[in-house]
């Protein structure tokens, strides 16, 4: 028996560092172990797990398409500018970093206040958006926890109200609510893109990593519109409502030759730029979206089927007494006893006998068939939003009182668009083409409604509405002949006709041999002394034409006096700006 202590003590020891060494390799081995299970095993989900907590990706937001007129000046932009937003979460201000923070946003202290404790429990929240650059370098340079900006665009109208109803505007996110910027918002628009950084616990970015997708741009578009006598079409149209006090009025211009628009003003208006205070009435494009009894300005259509009927020409006679046709309980009534008149007097005096008689004799279904021909109760194929396709009667079994008052523009509507495009037809040749706002470099073959000697024989009709004796001679231009017709009718309100309320209108053609537009003006509800189309609607048409012919550079086809050419140009000179047609 060893009882020797050494020999105990030695082998303790030794039993001590073998369990040691053996402890310190079981820790050495679980640490490799480890060490490779976190960078072999597991490196790619440490990663990503790292990455979450610090690489972020923030959207790039997409330039949104320029829209332009006919000529490339732009009606609609996108400017760069940013939006200053806030991690509630992060956010510990002191009532002095409070105050600091609403002055340079420019926005109230207390309200400021309120809207981050309603909102403490979230991570994000706009403070103010679409800020001008340097504004916000003023609020980044109080290095505040939890506020930042980012970038986004807004959008600005250079021709304010003056284009307003076409281009129509954006909501604050750029997508569009009218107008144009509504009916091509997916062209407009573009898409987003996105870029990765690096942030730190604060949110503050560390690195920028560029981005992962790029934002594509939306594309431009380009306007049929000739901005210059948009300009000028407004500036006569809001004169004429303000003279007369109406109530609204609109304006359309087309390119009788092709079918685009190149202007289409309303009244009253708004500033797309500011649109804190807007009246919601005031956005619809009345050119497109209202309707009206078009009245005597239908007479044009109804001669137009006279004279391809071949039973009538501009010199057949019929007699219009004693003033009146009584078709069962109701007369229609003539201004006077114009007694004997020829067609084209007829509706160079807007009688409405002679055009009843007309009509009457053709029957319902020859009318209604020339006006659905030439557009009434159908849509133009504009693409523009809302649009009205007006009403047309139809009916198996015409009532003479019904042909009778259709042949002269009642119990039907139309918007101004609608009448314009039958103007054009009536003007051109007889060629229906397809309305456009959208430029097209190339004019598309149109359909022929009218036989072309039909269309040459209304515009004798339309000159002699403007010449001496007819009704509409206040739309007659001093360099040009022109050509249309007068309109009066009675403004239809809630429990029918308001025998005191009228709309005035005129629609014509110029120059009238060589027609180059056709124009609709309509005044609704002047309240002046005037109130015929032929007093209030027919100055505006004259005093558009007589700047638009300039504009468009068409040769004169009537002498004046150099004083009075030199002052014709003064009047128009500031709009007759230098111009390349693509």
């Amino acid at each position: 028996m060893d009882v020797n202590p050494k020999n105990n003590d030695t082998k303790y020891i030794a039993w001590r560092f073998w369990f040691l060494l053996g402890f310190l390799s079981l820790c050495a081995f679980v640490l490799f172990y480890r060490a490779v299970d976190l960078h072999v095993f597991e490196q790619a989900f440490l990663a990503e797990q790292g990455d979450a907590r610090t690489i972020r990706f923030e959207l790039l937001d997409a330039h949104r398409g320029v829209i332009m007129d006919r000529y490339g000046e732009p009606l609609a932009i996108s400017a760069p500018v940013e939006t200053v937003y806030a991690n509630p979460k992060q956010m510990n201000l002191s009532s002095s970093d409070l105050k600091k923070l609403a002055k340079k946003l420019s926005l109230s202290s207390d309200w400021l206040k309120r809207k981050i404790e309603r909102n403490n429990t979230k991570s994000f929240i706009y403070l103010k958006r679409k800020m001008a650059p340097h504004e916000v370098e003023a609020v980044l340079a109080l290095n505040l926890d939890g506020v930042y900006s980012r970038r986004e665009y807004k959008r600005y109208y250079p021709a304010g109200e003056v284009a307003s109803h076409v281009v129509g505007f954006t909501d604050i996110d750029e997508q569009g609510q009218e107008g144009v910027e509504l009916s091509y918002d997916d062209w407009l628009s573009g898409s987003v893109g996105k870029k990765r950084v690096l942030k730190d616990r604060k949110a503050r970015v560390i690195k920028d990593f560029g981005p992962v997708k790029v934002a594509e741009p939306g594309k431009d578009i380009r306007l049929s519109l000739d901005m210059r006598i948009q300009y000028l079409a407004y500036r006569e149209l809001k004169a004429a409502v303000s003279t007369h006090k109406a109530r609204a009025g609109s304006i359309v211009v087309l390119d009788i030759n092709s079918g685009d628009v190149l202007a289409m003003v309303n009244q009253p208006s708004y500033n797309p730029n500011n649109r804190q205070n807007i009246n919601v009435s005031h956005l619809r494009n009345r050119a497109i979206t209202d309707v009206f009894e078009p009245g005597s300005t239908m007479k044009m259509a109804t001669i137009s089927a006279a004279l391809e009927s071949n039973k009538y020409s501009l010199s057949t006679v019929l007699d219009t007494s004693p003033g009146f046709l009584r078709l069962g309980r109701k007369a229609i009534r003539d201004h006077r006893n114009y007694g004997e008149l020829s067609v084209l007097n007829i509706v160079a005096k807007s009688s409405n006998v002679g055009t009843s008689k007309i009509a009457l004799d053709l029957s319902g279904d020859v009318v209604w068939d020339m006006f659905y021909r030439l557009g009434f109760g159908q849509g133009t194929g504009i693409g523009f939003p809302g649009e009205s396709i007006g009403y047309l009667p139809n009916s198996t079994k015409w009532k003479p009182l019904q042909v009778a008052t259709m042949s002269y523009g009642y119990g039907l509507n139309a918007t101004a668009l609608q009448l314009a495009q039958a103007y054009m037809i009536l003007g051109n040749g007889g060629i229906k083409h397809s309305l456009g706002l959208i430029h097209r470099d190339t004019v598309i073959a149109g359909e022929q409604i009218l036989p072309k000697h039909v269309s040459n024989s209304l515009r004798k009709v339309m000159k002699a509405v403007v010449s001496k004796g007819g009704t509409g001679t206040r739309a007659a231009v001093p360099l040009y002949d022109v050509g249309g017709k007068t309109g009066t009718v009675h403004r239809v309100g809630k429990t029918g006709y308001e025998l005191s309320e009228y709309k005035a209108l005129f629609a014509g053609v110029a120059p009238i041999e060589k027609p180059e537009i056709a124009m609709v003006v309509v005044i609704d509800s002047p309240a002046g002394a005037e109130y015929y189309g032929g007093e209030v609607a027919a100055p505006v048409f004259s005093r558009v034409v007589n700047g638009a012919m300039r504009l468009l550079s068409v040769k004169p086809d009537k002498g004046l006096a150099g004083a009075e050419v030199n002052k014709t140009q003064r009047e128009f000179s500031h709009l007759l700006l230098p111009r390349s047609k693509s």
